[in-house]
């Protein structure tokens, strides 16, 4: 079935959508976005993300295409246009087309462009993945310093993607100066006990929505969380590791670099948090 897809106000199959050459997203990858889950045809922590795209866009100096009760409207329509059950709506705000290509940023006449569509993913909730985990190697960090900005600038993530597809296992994580940074599109996580590890916030990491999620539903459930940096040696000592992210919920990491955390199985506390998050989630869901 082809998609409906939202282009600058308008409704497309997604086989006629189409951006100006001088969009500046597409030229200078001067341009944010947001992807947010579907469980049972309902958003997932929609606040949480267009929170976030304010401040990106706010750091960018981009001007906001719409408040939220419209893009909220907006996303509800393309789930229900395309019928999704468990999916994600991504959203792409760009700088606009100013008509030519310059490194300056163009005036207030030119208008933010703005880009929707759905993903289809049954599974979502119920991921495969989730029963067996990811396996991932460490990759150097070089990304640019603003990772805190959720921009379009998505290469180097890609390469790293890449580069565990080659070695033969799941994903990637970041490393600079002996610490995880972040994975190549999620936050890192260790469990050491009742504890629960997860970088601070900064500018050198995404604010992950997922991982806020995470860290108030884990000090619910009488966990002790620590937001500090961890190096590779200490996670592959930990007694258990994941992955958050709006596209896999809570993923439990099971093996880095080579080297398997405990029995090389989903452990207790990861599969525990994972089953707390779904449920809150759909409970919550708009």
């Amino acid at each position: 079935m082809t998609r409906t897809v939202y282009v600058n106000g308008d409704w497309l199959p997604e086989t006629e959508a189409r951006i100006s050459i001088f969009d500046r997203g597409f030229l200078m990858a001067d341009a944010v976005y947001e992807v947010t889950s579907v469980l049972g045809g309902r958003l997932v922590d929609f606040d949480g993300h267009v929170r976030r795209l304010w401040r990106s866009l706010g750091e960018l100096e981009i001007a906001r295409p719409m408040d939220e009760a419209a893009l909220l409207a907006m996303h509800r329509e393309l789930v229900a246009r395309n019928g999704i059950e468990e999916g994600m709506v991504y959203l792409q705000v760009t700088r606009g087309n100013p008509g030519d290509r310059s490194f300056l940023y163009p005036g207030p006449e030119t208008k933010p462009g703005v880009v929707a569509f759905t993903q289809n993913v049954p599974n979502l909730a119920d991921a495969p993945a989730a029963q067996a985990g990811f396996r991932v190697i460490t990759i150097p960090d070089l990304r640019w310093a603003r990772r805190d900005i959720k921009t379009v600038q998505l290469l180097y993530p890609s390469m790293g993607k890449m580069a565990a597809k080659k070695a033969g296992v799941d994903d990637a994580w970041f490393v600079e100066d002996g610490f995880v940074t972040e994975g190549t599109s999620n936050n890192a996580w260790i469990v050491v006990g009742n504890r629960v590890i997860t970088r601070g916030l900064s500018e050198e990491i995404l604010h992950g929505i997922t991982r806020a999620a995470v860290i108030r539903f884990a000090r619910e459930a009488q966990f002790e969380v620590e937001e500090r940096a961890f190096s590779v040696t200490e996670a592959q000592a930990a007694d258990e590791a994941f992955a958050t992210a709006a596209s896999i919920f809570v993923m439990p990491v099971v093996e880095i670099d080579g080297v398997k955390l405990g029995d090389g199985r989903p452990g207790p506390v990861v599969r525990r948090l994972r089953e707390i998050y779904i449920e809150e989630m759909r409970r919550a869901a708009i």
